[in-house]
């Protein structure tokens, strides 16, 4: 089993918080970022199989950072949060519902949902 680092971003510190040990408890290597900038920093030093979006960042917060990570040449794929089904941001690779566990996930299973349609709902 591959190890998968993921870059973890949302605005509201203490759910980031639980949420990275969960995911770190599940095995994956979890990076924080609790703001844009913060965000846009780890994504340039570092090199990430996933980066997640929180559904604590605005819409068009999630499509600045999502092109700036396409534009920076990347194909890291990128999953947003959302707190309903109907909230959806088509730059996404995959959008997941609002839950704490990251179950299936990973870089491999994103990629192959890639070129799809849009998804929410949990992984499988």
């Amino acid at each position: 089993m591959s190890l998968t680092v993921v870059l973890a971003v949302g605005l509201d510190s203490w759910l980031l918080t639980a949420h990275s040990k969960v995911w770190r408890s599940e095995g994956f290597i979890v990076v924080s970022a609790a703001s844009i900038r913060e965000a846009i920093g780890q994504f340039r030093a570092g090199d990430f199989d996933l980066v997640l979006l929180g559904d604590s960042i605005s819409k068009e917060n999630r499509e600045r950072l999502i092109f700036l990570i396409r534009d920076s040449g990347s194909r890291t794929p990128v999953v947003c949060v959302a707190n309903a089904p109907g909230d959806f941001d088509l730059f996404a690779d995959v959008m997941r519902k609002n839950d704490s566990g990251m179950g299936e996930l990973s870089a491999e299973n994103v990629e192959m949902r890639r070129g799809s349609a849009v998804q929410c709902g949990a992984a499988s």
